[in-house]
């Protein structure tokens, strides 16, 4: 069974799909661009900006299920310009994390009118 999870303090979803998914003890989120909740706008035009709004929105989608950063396991990340961009995007994604770090990958994708899109899976213990 799946539970739908929706928050206006993250970006609203501009095509067929949730922001997030409870399936069990798991939450799965869409991937996140660095839109503005409010306007729908895009937010920064470099990669550290972007990916600090990316975060905002995947931390807010968490919370409203009651979990944090410390509570994702997985991550996968698309960079418009990979080898471009990666040390100032990586510089603030480990920024909201605690060691052990989540799994990740890290991948160049031709991105639109944005520079980071991430998704979570997060684990929600008994």
């Amino acid at each position: 069974m799946k539970k739908e999870l929706r928050t206006t303090e993250g970006a609203a979803p501009v095509g067929a799909y949730s922001q997030g998914l409870v399936v069990g003890d798991f939450v799965y989120t869409s991937g996140m661009g660095p839109l503005d909740p409010k306007t729908g706008e895009v937010v920064g035009t470099d990669v550290a900006t972007q990916t600090h709004q990316v975060m905002r929105n995947l931390g807010a989608i968490l919370a409203a299920h009651g979990l944090g950063f410390d509570d994702v396991v997985k991550s996968t990340v698309h960079l418009q310009h990979l080898k471009r961009d990666f040390a100032a995007y990586n510089e603030v994604y480990k920024s909201y994390f605690n060691q052990p770090y989540p799994v990740r990958t890290t991948v160049g994708s031709e991105l639109m009118d944005i520079l980071v899109e991430i998704d979570f899976v997060a684990h929600k213990s008994a």
